[in-house]
């Protein structure tokens, strides 16, 4: 099993997670061609996927499903809330989901979980081969008892650092934004993803990733620091992903 970024920020997101034959997108948060661009630097192609999941409507992680999904004839899986505020286009192959329930593609398990975020049904995932688990935790005001359990003991993890607090009050964003991104249906800060690591069994932690990181409000120095700290690990284990880079595939290994 093995998972990689095509990019993360408030201009786009997309991961790629790959186990025995399947190969899903999760997010398509980038226009077609910059997608297909980011794809083929990971050696890929869009014939190459199985299916695209979506966390959430927000423009920044579906720019490019539908273009994309239209071109490859891919399926979209969605909740039904995240359909009802579909806007990016029509989609040739729609599949429905409960946030609440597991379900099989391929040779990967998709475990969704619901979020508290500003938008209509908000999930995100943990997927699994049977015996590793890969945690994907983003765009996320606060963390829920529910959160918590969902990605504790996960093998690798992706998890959302957006902001340093300190950088937010004091930088650019008008009063309003600041409170979005820093309320409770916004962004996890440093802080945040910080205080929930020292709260979960880390023990199978093979990868963990700084995700959708604020380019106004974040560096990935600072982001890296935080997650290095409660790890008690050095901050260049910690990757970081970026708006305008890939991170290249990581292997998650047999236990």
């Amino acid at each position: 099993m093995r998972f990689a970024s095509l990019g993360s920020g408030s201009r786009g997101n997309a991961a790629v997670i790959e186990s025995g034959g399947t190969r899903i997108l999760v997010d398509c948060g980038f226009s077609l061609a910059d997608a297909e661009q980011r794809l083929a630097r990971l050696g890929l192609a869009g014939d190459d996927l199985d299916a695209v999941l979506v966390t959430h409507e927000h423009i920044d992680h579906v720019r490019g499903v539908a273009q994309l999904a239209r071109r490859h004839r891919l399926p979209v899986w969605l909740t039904p809330g995240s359909h009802a505020a579909w806007s990016p286009g029509e989609l040739p192959m729609l599949e429905l989901f409960s946030p609440h329930e597991p379900f099989a593609l391929g040779d990967l398990e998709v475990w969704p979980y619901p979020v508290p975020h500003d938008a209509r049904e908000p999930c995100q995932f943990v997927l699994s081969d049977g015996d590793r688990r890969l945690g994907l935790l983003s765009d996320i005001g606060r963390v829920t008892p529910h959160v918590r359990a969902m990605v504790d003991g996960c093998d690798a993890l992706l998890l959302e650092c957006n902001h340093d607090v300190e950088m937010l009050a004091a930088g650019p964003y008008p009063a309003f934004l600041k409170r979005r991104v820093g309320g409770g249906l916004g962004h996890l800060s440093n802080d945040q993803a910080a205080a929930l690591l020292g709260a979960l069994d880390t023990g199978r932690l093979q990868h963990i990733v700084a995700a959708h990181l604020s380019e106004r409000n974040n560096t990935p120095d600072a982001a890296r620091a935080a997650v290095a700290t409660v790890l008690n690990c050095t901050p260049d284990w910690v990757s970081a992903t970026v708006q305008n880079e890939v991170l290249g595939w990581r292997a998650i290994a047999t236990r």
